[in-house]
C-alpha cells in the first residue's frame, strides 16, 4: 500500500497541471497574457511595487520607471497607489477580456493597471459601504482625462446590466466628450489639455447598480477665451462648430467656415491641429448634448452663445479725441454688432452704449463716461471670458438637473478628481498661483490619509506605532489661505480696499505683513534685497515640490473678476433666454450694492468643500507620469521625469511607505505562498495560519526585528528579505519541479514494468498450460 502513494500523488500532481495547462490555453484563446503579477521578472522589467525598491534614491526611482516603459509595462504601484506612465500609443491592455481579468481580483494578484485600482475601489463600495473616492493627479498631458474615462468606463462595465442602468451609464460616460468640447484646448504640452479641474460623484444602490452622480467643476481657464499663448488654440468647441456644422447650420449663427476669420481664433496659425477632427468631434459633442437630455432648442441656444462670443471677439474700437481733450473710442466693424445683436435679440444701441461707455452713479446723478480704445478692448474682452464662463457653469449645471439621482433612499458613492498638476513655468501668474496652492491642499491631504491609513493598520493588527518624520506642508498653506494673513486674503483686502490699488501695491502689502514667513520671498523684503534671481515684480514661495516664482501682474484684475453692470443688464435685456438666466445681476429690478466675491475666494472655498469631502471617503490615488515634453511613443526622458517625481510628492510618499513595513499580507496568503520553504508547513499546515506563519519564520531563522506578525497579516520590514524569501521560493519550486520529474518518471517505468510482469506472467502461465497439455497429447 505504501508503495502506490508515490504514484497516487504524481497521479494528483499530473492531473493539476492538465488543469493548469488548460486554463492558460483558455487564457490566450482569449487574447489575455497569463502573467500573474508574480511572475513578473524584476530583474528585467523593473520591480512592479516601488516600495520594494532598493536603494531608495531618486534615480533608482527613476531608473525602475523606465526599465519598465521600455517592456511597455505603464503602471506600476507604490504601495497602493498606482503611477501610469503615458505610452503616446494604442495599447491593447483595456479590452473586454482585460475587464474580466480584472473583475474581482486583489489587487497585488495580477500586474499592476488602473483597472486593478477601479475594481478595488468599486468593490470597496459596494461590498463594504464604503464612499470610495479616486484622485487623478499629474502634469497637463500625462494622461489624466484619459485616467478618469478608463475609470468610469471599467466601472460601467461591471456594474448591473438593465434598460435604466445602461441609460444612466450611457448619460455619465456622455458626460464626458460634452466636458472636453466646452472644457479643453490643444495646447504645448497636450492635443485634449483639461483647462478645469473636476470631480464627479457617481451614485450607487445597495447593489452597486448606478443611480446617477454630480459633477463639479474647478477655475476654468477663462483667460484662454481672450488671448492664447502662442503656438496653442482656444477652447475645442470654437473649431467643432466652425468645421462640423453644415453650411446652413453655420449661415444661421451668421460664422463663416474659415477660423482666421475670428480675431479669438486666429493665434499665429496655432488653429490647425493635424490629430484633431473637429468635424468627427462636433457630431460627437451633439450626440452627446442629445444623451445626457438637452432640448434641440437648448442645444442651438448654446451654439449661438459660442457664435456670439466669436462676433464679440471681433469687434473692435479706434481711439478719438474728444472735446475736452479726454480719449474716446469709435466702434469700427458694425456689421459684427449688428450680427451679434440679430443672435441675441438685442436693439444694437444697448450693446453698443454698454460696450463704449460707462455709468458711475455720483449721489443722485449718474454720469456716463466714454471708454478709451483700451478700455473699451479690455471691457469687450472681459464680455467674452464672461459670457463662455458662466455658459460653461451654466452646462454643467444642466448636465447635473439631468443625471442627478432622483430618491432619496440610502446610497453609496465613487468619487472621481480629475485635477490640474503642479505647475511651474518660465512665466507663472495667477493661475498658477492658485493651481499650486490647490496641489498644496491635495499633499496635505495625500500625507495626512497615507498616515492615518498606515497607523489605522498597525493599531487594528496590533503591532506598535513608530512615529515616522515627513515635511509637512501645512505652514504653506495656511500662508496661502490662512483668514485675514494669508495670501488670498491679503489680495482681498487690496481688491476691495478704496482708492488706487494695483498689483505693486498688492506686492508691498503682502511684503509688510508676511516679510517673516520662512517659505515667502520677495525682493522688497529684507533677506532677498540682493537676490537678482527674484524680480521686483514678483514673489517666491518653497512649496513641497520646490521654490516657485509669481509675477504679480493681472493679480487683481484677475481676483476682481469684475463684469460692469452695463454689460450685464446689456445681456439681461436680450431676448435669448439662455441669457438671462447667465445674467440675473443684470435685472434692472434687482438692486444688489453688495460686491461680487473675487476669484480667490470662490476657489478658496470651493478647495475647502473639496477637502471636506475627500476625508470622508476612502481615497484611492493614480499618480500621472508624462514620459517626454513631445507626446512621442517609446521615448522615456529621464529629466522630465524627475522633476515630475519630485512635484507630485512621489519620494516623500515612498519614504513614509518605507518608515515603517514595506510589505504586508495575510497570514493565509503569506503561508501558501512560502509554505514550501518549511518542512513543518509543508506539503500542508492543519493549525491556525497565524501560527503556521510563526513556525514558518521560526525554521528560516528570520531575526524579530524584520518582521511581525499581527491579528491578520504578517508584516515584512525590508524587501531585501522578500526578495530573498522569492529567491528561495523560486529554487524550492525548481527542486520540487525535479522531485515531480522523479515521481513521474518512476511511475511511468514502474507502469510499464508492471504492465510487463503481468504479460510475462500470462505468458508464462499459458506456456505451462501448452507444455502439459503438449506432455499429455505425447504420452498417449
Amino acid at each position: 500500500m505504501d508503495s502506490m502513494q508515490p504514484s497516487v500523488k504524481c497521479i494528483r500532481l499530473v492531473h493539476l497541471a492538465q488543469l493548469s495547462m488548460t486554463f492558460l490555453q483558455r487564457s490566450s484563446a482569449k487574447g489575455v497574457p497569463p502573467v500573474p503579477f508574480e511572475t513578473e521578472d524584476n530583474n528585467i522589467e523593473g520591480v512592479a511595487d516601488i516600495v520594494l525598491l532598493e536603494p531608495v534614491t531618486e534615480d533608482a526611482f527613476v531608473a525602475n520607471l523606465k526599465k519598465r516603459y521600455k517592456h511597455r509595462r505603464i503602471y506600476t504601484y507604490l504601495g497602493n497607489v498606482l503611477l501610469s506612465v503615458n505610452p503616446y500609443c494604442d495599447i491593447p491592455i483595456y479590452t473586454p477580456e482585460y475587464i474580466d481579468r480584472y473583475r474581482s481580483r486583489n489587487l497585488y494578484e495580477l500586474p499592476p493597471h488602473i483597472f486593478a485600482i477601479a475594481d478595488d475601489a468599486y468593490r470597496s463600495m459596494r461590498d463594504r459601504n464604503l464612499d470610495q473616492c479616486i484622485i487623478i493627479s499629474g502634469e497637463s498631458g500625462s494622461g489624466k482625462t484619459e485616467a478618469s474615462k478608463l475609470v468610469m468606463r471599467y466601472v460601467a462595465a461591471v456594474s448591473v446590466k438593465g434598460h435604466r442602468i445602461d441609460k444612466i451609464k450611457s448619460m455619465l460616460l456622455q458626460s464626458n466628450p460634452l466636458l472636453e468640447a466646452f472644457g479643453n484646448a490643444k495646447t504645448m504640452k497636450n492635443d485634449n489639455s483639461s483647462r478645469f479641474g473636476k470631480y464627479m460623484d457617481i451614485e450607487f444602490d445597495f447593489k452597486g447598480e448606478p443611480l446617477g452622480g454630480i459633477i463639479t467643476n474647478y477655475l476654468l481657464e477663462k483667460s484662454r477665451v481672450a488671448v492664447q499663448p502662442p503656438g496653442e488654440r482656444n477652447f475645442h468647441i470654437f473649431y467643432q462648430v466652425l468645421g462640423g456644422a453644415d453650411v446652413s447650420h453655420l449661415k444661421s449663427l451668421r460664422l463663416s467656415r474659415n477660423p482666421e476669420k475670428y480675431r479669438l481664433l486666429n493665434n499665429h496659425d496655432s488653429y490647425i491641429a493635424d490629430t484633431i477632427d473637429d468635424k468627427a468631434a462636433f457630431l460627437a459633442t451633439k450626440a452627446a448634448m442629445e444623451a445626457v437630455g438637452f432640448r434641440p432648442e437648448e442645444v442651438q441656444e448654446v451654439l449661438t452663445i459660442v457664435a456670439g462670443v466669436l462676433k464679440i471677439g471681433n469687434v473692435e474700437f479706434q481711439p478719438v479725441s474728444n472735446i475736452d481733450g479726454s480719449e474716446g473710442c469709435l466702434l469700427i466693424k458694425e456689421y459684427e454688432l449688428r450680427d451679434l445683436c440679430d443672435m441675441f435679440q438685442s436693439p444694437d444701441s444697448v450693446l453698443q452704449t454698454a460696450l463704449t461707455t460707462r455709468r458711475v452713479e455720483a449721489g443722485s446723478e449718474v454720469v456716463a463716461i466714454e471708454y478709451s480704445a483700451t478700455e473699451a478692448h479690455s471691457a469687450r474682452d472681459a464680455l467674452c471670458k464672461a459670457l463662455y464662463s458662466r455658459l460653461f457653469t451654466w452646462l454643467i449645471s444642466k448636465l447635473n438637473e439631468n443625471i442627478r439621482v432622483e430618491n432619496h433612499g440610502k446610497r453609496k458613492c465613487l468619487g472621481v478628481l480629475d485635477i490640474y498638476g503642479f505647475e511651474v513655468f518660465e512665466h507663472n501668474g495667477f493661475e498658477q498661483f492658485v493651481i499650486n496652492y490647490c496641489n498644496e491642499k491635495l499633499q496635505q491631504l495625500f500625507i495626512e490619509l497615507t498616515l492615518k491609513e498606515e497607523q489605522e493598520d498597525y493599531v487594528k493588527e496590533g503591532i506598535t506605532w513608530t512615529h515616522i518624520d515627513y515635511f509637512n506642508n501645512e505652514a504653506i498653506c495656511d500662508l496661502v489661505d490662512k483668514s485675514h494673513v494669508g495670501i488670498l486674503s491679503i489680495l482681498d483686502e487690496e481688491c476691495l480696499r478704496p482708492g488706487e490699488v494695483s498689483d505693486e501695491s498688492f506686492l508691498e502689502r503682502l511684503t509688510q505683513k508676511l516679510e517673516q514667513h520662512k517659505f515667502l520671498e520677495t525682493r522688497l523684503g529684507r533677506r532677498c534685497q540682493n537676490d537678482k534671481s527674484l524680480a521686483h515684480d514678483c514673489f517666491r514661495i518653497q512649496h513641497y515640490a520646490g521654490a516657485v516664482t509669481y509675477s504679480v501682474a493681472g493679480f487683481i484684475e484677475k481676483n476682481s473678476d469684475l463684469l460692469y453692470r452695463d454689460l450685464s443688464q446689456a445681456m439681461f435685456a436680450c431676448n435669448l433666454l439662455l441669457l438671462k438666466s447667465l445674467f440675473p445681476e443684470g435685472n434692472p429690478s434687482r438692486v444688489c450694492l453688495k460686491r461680487p466675491t473675487t476669484a480667490g475666494f470662490k476657489f478658496k472655498n470651493s478647495m475647502n468643500a473639496l477637502m471636506k469631502n475627500l476625508h470622508m471617503k476612502n481615497p484611492s490615488y493614480i499618480r500621472c507620469v508624462k514620459p517626454n515634453e513631445s507626446q512621442t511613443a517609446s521615448k522615456f526622458d529621464d529629466n522630465v521625469v524627475r522633476r515630475q517625481v519630485k512635484y507630485l510628492g512621489l519620494m516623500e510618499n515612498l519614504r513614509v511607505r518605507r518608515s515603517g513595513f514595506c510589505f504586508r499580507q495575510l497570514h493565509l496568503q503569506f503561508l501558501n505562498r512560502y509554505k514550501m520553504l518549511s518542512s513543518k508547513t509543508w506539503p500542508n499546515w492543519s493549525g491556525p495560519p497565524r501560527k503556521g506563519v510563526e513556525a514558518l519564520m521560526k525554521e528560516l531563522r528570520i531575526d524579530l526585528v524584520e518582521y511581525a506578525v499581527g491579528i491578520s497579516k504578517v508584516f515584512i520590514r525590508n524587501p531585501i528579505m522578500l526578495f530573498e524569501l522569492e529567491e528561495k521560493r523560486r529554487l524550492h519550486l525548481g527542486q520540487l519541479a525535479t522531485l515531480l520529474q522523479a515521481v513521474y518518471r518512476g511511475w511511468r517505468c514502474r507502469h510499464a514494468y508492471q504492465k510487463l510482469r503481468k504479460s510475462q506472467i500470462v505468458i508464462a502461465k499459458n506456456w505451462r498450460r501448452y507444455e502439459k497439455l503438449h506432455a499429455t497429447c505425447m504420452s498417449l
